[in-house]
């Protein structure tokens, strides 16, 4: 009789650590949260850029997945079958991974990279004249983002 009972108890404790945990809240912050900044959708940063290297906005998007917790690496949907990849500025800060295929408000800075003119990706621009460097756009390469705030939005 006490192993059954041992046994019952056994199969009540394991089933309640089997439940799912909570999914994440609509509104919860990683980092700084964003401002009142309107928030453009992700498929249109491209456009927003142009031609410039750098630019600070907020954008929505959907997360595709995390790539490593620590520190907030993760891909964000930017339609069209690419892919930003994102950051966040403080190391510090834990991304769940339960926060993939959830759709984001970030708060940031937007690069592309930058491929000198002939081709030495560390080209540095101390040279004058010229030999001096023409920064390139290439339009296929991947932007990056590194992120101040993260709010859940859905």
């Amino acid at each position: 009789m006490k192993k059954l009972a041992l046994l019952f108890l056994m199969l009540c404790s394991i089933q309640a650590f089997a439940q799912k945990k909570t999914p994440l809240p609509h509104g919860m912050v990683f980092g700084k949260k964003p401002k009142d900044v309107p928030p453009i959708p992700a498929a249109k940063l491209e456009t927003l850029m142009g031609g410039k290297i750098r630019q600070t906005t907020a954008i929505v998007g959907k997360i595709l997945k995390v790539k490593k917790e620590q520190g907030g690496w993760f891909d964000i949907d930017a339609g069209n079958g690419r892919i930003i990849e994102a950051h966040f500025a403080d190391y510090n800060i834990k991304l769940p991974a339960a926060i993939a295929s959830r759709t984001v408000i970030i708060e940031g800075v937007a690069q592309r990279q930058l491929i000198a003119d002939d081709e030495q990706h560390l080209a540095g621009d101390t040279a004058v004249g010229k030999k001096q460097h023409q920064a390139k756009v290439n339009p296929k390469e991947r932007i990056t983002f590194e992120v101040q705030g993260l709010m859940v939005d859905k």
